[in-house]
């Protein structure tokens, strides 16, 4: 972890967000934009923390496909992994709302250009700089992008770079829910870290109630760790001896979405500054807290000068 520097694959798109916070999608008259998507999320939480972040993906050859590239190096995130993508394929277009109850968002993900990315693409990568391959599950949805996902991962470890599993199940995206189950579960089998909340735990082990039993088993065949994100109860992190439970902090939220981004961003980047793993989960849901209580995603990932601030605040 102490390169400092990661590779984060999955998608980017664009994020349309009712203006002023507060107004539904239904009365909006304005609307501002920024970068939405897990793996772009991600990559921005990292950059914004100190860690050098790098996105693996396709791009629409288009205006919102050179929107995501532009917004991402503002952010510091190194886009040279990017392939745009010409003919029907578009990167992805979210309407969504700022509000903490009843928040509405609306998807438009037909013809994915990030389900473009191909083996081809990753054979042109070498993993050996990156500390970690992060990767988001909806790359594993389908091919090539699925294919091209288990190569990376391969790649990097070979490399000597750690592997990182965000579950990132969003059902629309896969065929069933049982190709999903398996192909998730192949893959957290062959990273060293896997993190997910109930659900996704309760998909790859075929019930609810085995979720948490596979999430410890996990740890103790062979991953550094995983975690397994309760919602409002907080987290449970399990290694190959010891696990422990990280609350989550009370705040005031503005939005439901992207605390999971926020906090495998906070969480890889207290790691690669040498945090121990208690602390590291705890900077990463402190970073969740403070993206749910601002506006849009990637705008609100607090940078360390303001996660500092953030927890001397809150705890104690």
């Amino acid at each position: 972890m102490t390169l400092n520097r990661f590779a984060v694959l999955g998608r980017v798109g664009m994020d349309l967000m009712a203006d002023p916070p507060g107004t539904s999608i239904e009365e909006a008259r304005a609307f501002t934009t920024a970068i939405g998507g897990s793996a772009g999320n991600i990559a921005v939480a990292l950059a914004r923390q100190g860690a050098e972040a790098a996105l693996i993906s396709c791009i629409s050859d288009d205006a919102v496909g050179r929107f995501c590239a532009a917004d991402l190096a503002r952010y510091g995130v190194d886009t040279t992994q990017l392939r745009p993508v010409s003919g029907e394929a578009r990167n992805s277009l979210a309407l969504t709302e700022t509000r903490a109850t009843g928040c509405q968002t609306v998807l438009y993900r037909n013809g994915a250009a990030d389900f473009a990315l191909a083996p081809e693409d990753i054979d042109r990568i070498d993993f050996t700089p990156f500390a970690a391959l992060v990767i988001t599950g909806t790359a594993l949805a389908r091919d090539p992008s699925r294919s091209a996902t288990f190569a990376a991962i391969a790649r990097a470890r070979a490399s000597g770079a750690l592997t990182v599993l965000d579950v990132d199940w969003r059902a629309y995206s896969w065929p069933s829910r049982q190709e999903a189950a398996a192909t998730c579960l192949m893959a957290a089998q062959a990273c060293h870290i896997t993190i997910g909340n109930d659900d996704e735990w309760g998909l790859m082990a075929g019930s609810d109630a085995e979720g948490p039993t596979l999430a410890h088993h996990l740890a103790t065949q062979g991953a550094l760790f995983t975690i397994y994100k309760r919602g409002p109860l907080g987290s449970t992190t399990h290694t190959a001896d010891h696990s422990f439970d990280t609350p989550i902090f009370p705040v005031t939220a503005l939005k439901p979405t992207g605390a999971g981004d926020g906090f495998m961003g906070g969480l890889l980047a207290a790691l690669a500054q040498g945090a121990p793993l208690e602390t590291a989960v705890q900077r990463g849901a402190a970073t969740a807290a403070i993206i749910v209580s601002g506006v849009g995603c990637a705008p609100a990932s607090p940078d360390r000068a303001t996660l500092d601030a953030f927890l001397l605040r809150h705890q104690g």
